[in-house]
């Protein structure tokens, strides 16, 4: 069951996924408590440097199990936007914000190919497990960049290679290639490691 959970984390929150109706089932495995020991939210919010009163985006936010971390990060002033093509996962994350008062969290759907983010208008964007799921990666990263404020960063975490987690190797991106991807679009990449011990991080900001 560990291992199916794992690729359900890694693949379902994943937005450009398919079969991912059932928000309730997924988040079984979504949101199982032993997801904190390899995905580390913590040290993940950390590491993006989230200030209060910032805007966040969750991008592929699935059924929302960062919301809480990015909620308490940006404060009561902040916002945070969770974004999935998915439906039913928005809906679920409306009602998981509802449930759990987390008042600045605002729940989307959004289109595969676009963000929906108006220009310059976030401060960190974050995605997790997700960007192996997009086409067009270089299209939508120059999107991304169009749509951060002036020093912001998007943040993407997702499983290495080798990682006995996650997805099938075949549907993994190798952080080499995503940086290739991000820089193509504009981006300057750094890799920051916050002990995760299945997936890498990689913090990309807007050339100075």
């Amino acid at each position: 069951m560990l291992v199916a959970a794992l690729v359900s984390a890694a693949c379902a929150h994943g937005h450009h996924a398919h079969g991912f109706e059932r928000a309730e089932e997924w988040a079984k495995d979504l949101d199982d408590p032993s997801r904190e020991v390899w995905q580390r939210p913590v040290a993940v919010v950390a590491t993006m440097d989230v200030k209060k009163g910032m805007t966040v985006a969750d991008l592929g936010a699935g059924t929302g199990y960062f919301l809480p971390y990015l909620s308490r990060a940006v404060g009561p002033r902040g916002r945070v936007l969770a974004l999935d093509v998915e439906p039913d996962m928005v809906r679920y994350v409306r009602e998981r914000a509802a449930r759990e008062g987390l008042a600045n969290v605002e729940a989307r759907v959004v289109a595969a190919d676009d963000p929906g983010l108006s220009p310059g208008s976030v401060d960190r964007v974050l995605v997790v497990s997700t960007w192996h799921h997009v086409a067009g990666r270089e299209a939508y990263a120059r999107k991304l960049l169009g749509a951060l404020a002036p020093r912001g960063t998007v943040t993407v975490v997702d499983f290495l290679m080798d990682a006995k987690h996650g997805p099938p190797p075949p549907h993994l991106l190798d952080p080499g290639q995503v940086t290739r991807e991000l820089e193509s679009a504009g981006f300057e990449v750094g890799m920051v490691l916050p002990g995760l011990p299945e997936q890498y991080l990689l913090v990309a900001h807007q050339k100075l």
